[in-house]
């Protein structure tokens, strides 16, 4: 498959090795614009252009490692233009006018926007448990607290003084927690998706000096019974903030759609 990425950062970095290492070719990579000048051409032949205007004509597939805005200024041009795109930037979807914009871009250009699982795992049990009745969903996300340096937990925490227990610092619903938190809650927003919608799900995000690892926890209840789990991620070397399942599962993906038989 001819893959064009969106972003060079710690995840488009992994996910361009590892779909390298599985016989993909890797034609184009959208980065900044004052990128461009030291990455014009790399010695396998990869392109760096500023807009998805200059991508080459014969990409089957385009992925988004970038983040939100790269989602809301590239996503709707890709998919217009028929084009499948999978995103790791499922936060953004929050926003309804721009879930709507994605939608109707698809719709046009016969595409389809992929959603990735990220940082979580058995998002297939929400999906099947929606098709019943799925009374509740809760998720805690938990990270040592210079993770959540950058984000808003900075103004309502002391990061830097807690130094042990744990303080929560968002407390309310999917969409306000992928509004508030854009580069932190993406996975409230995969399981938002995967079950009872932004609105509906209750998130809790916490700063916990005793853990060193990410940590998220998702609990739902329904006509099928309850499950809770729980996953304990690392980070990417290349980034703190980036989660390695988050760059795995845009990998697995891939390789997913170019297998024949699938889960």
């Amino acid at each position: 498959m001819k893959i064009g990425i969106i972003g060079s950062g710690a995840i488009g970095t992994y996910v361009r090795n590892g779909l390298l290492a599985q016989g993909h070719e890797i034609r184009a990579i959208v980065s900044l614009p004052e990128d461009l000048p030291r990455r014009q051409l790399e010695q396998n032949g990869t392109c760096y252009v500023a807009s998805v205007n200059d991508l080459p004509a014969d990409i089957d597939h385009m992925i988004d490692c970038a983040g939100h805005m790269a989602l809301r200024v590239h996503g709707p041009e890709i998919l217009r233009a028929g084009t499948d795109l999978t995103t790791v930037s499922v936060g953004a979807l929050a926003d309804e006018v721009l879930f709507h914009s994605l939608e109707q871009a698809a719709t046009e250009g016969g595409s389809r926007l992929h959603l990735v699982s990220g940082a979580i795992g058995a998002l297939d049990c929400l999906r099947a448990a929606r098709a019943g009745d799925l009374e509740a969903v809760i998720y805690i996300g938990r990270k040592p607290p210079q993770s959540w340096n950058g984000s808003p937990a900075e103004t309502k925490l002391d990061l830097a003084g807690l130094t042990s227990g744990a303080k929560a610092h968002f407390v309310g619903s999917a969409r306000d927690a992928a509004t508030e938190y854009p580069k932190n809650a993406n996975v409230a927003a995969a399981v938002a998706l995967a079950g009872i919608g932004f609105d509906r799900t209750q998130v809790k995000l916490i700063a916990d000096a005793d853990v060193t690892e990410n940590i998220h926890e998702i609990e739902a209840r329904g006509s099928f019974g309850s499950f809770s789990f729980q996953i304990r991620g690392h980070s990417l070397p290349d980034n703190p903030r980036s989660s390695a399942l988050a760059a795995m599962s845009v990998v697995a993906k891939i390789h997913e759609a170019s297998n024949h038989i699938v889960f």
